[in-house]
């Protein structure tokens, strides 16, 4: 398959946007685009005032112009990790299943955006973990980060863990990234860069529209990683 897959430091941390900012602009391109998102939970949140967006799934498909239930068929309403929601709701998670639904959207489309939930060592199921399931698929991955204090701990801590299962890093994006960043956050930036052996880039903040997440993903170095 042709594609990315979009992990992150941790949850909250700008994925669902910098998967669907990936997408919408690749879709602006031509592409034929498809986005998968092994689990969403967290649908009993309230939303949040300051980003007033849709859930998780339902951004990623106004992104590639599908519906919702293409992206995921597996949404939790408890603000859990997956194999607990799964647990509580008496359900299983299938990791098989995952991996044919997220290369049968592949196969339709000419590139794939695959989106993980909260961070690479996530259980999806007690032992299948988020980064399993990117091994199985294959893309090189892209994490989302913050672009504040903590984050060249954590951001290195994710490297290093998907490297060593095999995972090829393209790179990082820190978002909200300010249109003119401080020291310190400039600092961040060219430490992960040098320390992590890794492309740095920058996503500014970005509301749910699709022009805006397609000008947003314009920004980043698409081609290359997708190389």
């Amino acid at each position: 398959m042709r594609g990315l897959f979009v992990t992150g430091t941790d949850t909250g941390v700008g994925k669902t946007v910098l998967a669907a900012s990936i997408a919408a602009a690749l879709r602006a391109r031509g592409e034929r685009v498809a986005a998968v998102k092994p689990v969403v939970t967290g649908l009993e949140d309230p939303p949040d005032p300051a980003w007033p967006a849709p859930a998780d799934h339902e951004l990623l498909a106004a992104a590639t112009g599908c519906a919702p239930a293409e992206v995921t068929a597996l949404t939790f309403a408890p603000p859990l990790s997956p194999h607990l929601a799964a647990e509580l709701a008496g359900s299983q998670i299938q990791p098989a299943a995952l991996v044919m639904a997220a290369r049968a959207a592949g196969a339709r489309a000419s590139v794939l955006v695959a989106e993980g939930v909260g961070g690479l060592l996530v259980p999806l199921t007690p032992g299948y973990l988020v980064r399993d399931y990117a091994v199985e698929l294959g893309l090189p991955l892209v994490v989302a980060a913050r672009p504040g204090l903590g984050t060249i701990n954590h951001t290195l801590l994710t490297l290093e863990a998907a490297r060593a299962a095999g995972l090829t890093v393209a790179g990082v994006v820190l978002t909200p990234w300010p249109a003119q960043p401080g020291a310190a956050l400039a600092s961040n930036r060219a430490t992960i860069e040098a320390l992590g052996r890794v492309e740095v880039a920058g996503l500014p903040a970005v509301g749910p529209a699709v022009a805006e997440l397609a000008a947003a993903g314009a920004t980043l170095p698409l081609q290359r990683w997708l190389s």
